[in-house]
């Protein structure tokens, strides 16, 4: 089982992180006169010019969304608001997180307000949208060319405009690691902490060390949910089976679209309450589901002492085998 734990994860990851350095285009570095000074409009409705207001001098972090996506962004988003999280105030004075829509006719400033607001990002981190030829042109330097908007990258562009330094990046590995390659975008910072980082060398797995199911929850749930700490962008998960039941539990989570779609009221209830982002389907296994539901029941168990000493049978682990 772990195996195929670890497979279905090194899926996720899509590992496909070039070494640190200058992301060149056809020979010319990233810099000025390489990223169009185009407008653009944030998610506050301001319009500002691309290059000299955003990227000019400054290290940014940037991901391609757009809010209607129902498959990965909301996770891409999720786990990049964790990093920003780490980051600290060190976003909006040192460093800069941008979000450009790669759906800029349905993305209104107001959309994307909405989905700022969901995912509790803070200042420094813009969303943004404008004229659909301008995105493209913004974005195609990014090397994001998409044909149609499910075949957009999920990876992320890290880079600092004074000294050329450009990569590309990926939110599904540890996130640690991450938030080392943004810091260390700063020669500064690099300075200072003066230990060789080794190139990349943490993007291995997480090793499973925990129960099955944690490695799935921290790489897909965590982003949005907690147990027993607070609703984060859906709601906190403690005690989410004594709730609604496994067996229902189990169908949304392998397929939430599905559910919305055939009027659940449950599922409907859910969307309404908790409207900045929908539960994303992320093609999971009812194995791979059931262990979910056995580490959330697992924590939760956990929290509550043993008091409910009847949980104590479903919280354990070693339950649900893949067949």
């Amino acid at each position: 089982m772990q195996r195929t734990l670890l497979v279905s994860i090194a899926l996720l990851a899509s590992l496909t992180v070039s070494a640190p350095g200058r992301l060149e285009a056809q020979g010319r570095p990233w810099g000025e006169g390489y990223f169009p000074n185009l407008p653009v409009v944030t998610h506050e409705g301001k319009t500002v010019r691309f290059y000299d207001d955003l990227i000019k001098g400054k290290i940014v972090v940037i991901s391609f969304i757009f809010t209607s996506c129902r498959d990965i962004c909301p996770i891409t988003t999720s786990r990049l608001a964790q990093v920003e999280e780490k980051l600290g105030d060190t976003v909006g004075r040192d460093v800069f997180i941008y979000s450009i829509s790669v759906d800029p006719e349905n993305d209104t400033p107001e959309q994307l307000k909405k989905y700022a607001e969901a995912f509790h990002t803070g200042p420094g981190w813009f969303f943004l949208t404008g004229r659909l030829a301008d995105i493209r042109e913004i974005n195609g330097k990014f090397g994001e060319r998409m044909r149609s908007l499910t075949e957009h990258r999920n990876e992320i562009v890290l880079g600092n405009e004074a000294t050329g330094d450009w990569q590309r990046d990926n939110v599904f590995g540890d996130l640690d690691r991450v938030v080392t390659s943004i810091r260390a975008m700063d020669p500064k910072w690099r300075e200072q902490v003066r230990t060789p980082l080794k190139e990349n060398a943490a993007m291995g797995l997480v090793p499973l060390a925990g129960p099955p199911g944690q490695a799935l929850f921290v790489k897909l749930c965590a982003g949005c949910h907690t147990v027993g700490k607070r609703d984060r962008v859906g709601p906190d998960l403690n005690g989410v089976a004594s709730r609604h039941g496994r067996a229902w539990l189990t169908s949304f989570i392998r397929d939430p679209e599905g559910m919305r779609a055939r009027k659940d009221p449950t599922a409907l209830a859910l969307a309404a309450k908790y409207p900045g982002v929908r539960m994303p389907s992320v093609g999971l296994s009812e194995g791979d589901a059931a262990d979910l539901l056995s580490y959330v029941e697992l924590l939760t168990y956990r929290l509550s002492g043993t008091e409910s000493g009847q949980q104590d049978t479903s919280a354990s682990p070693q339950h649900h085998h893949h067949h």
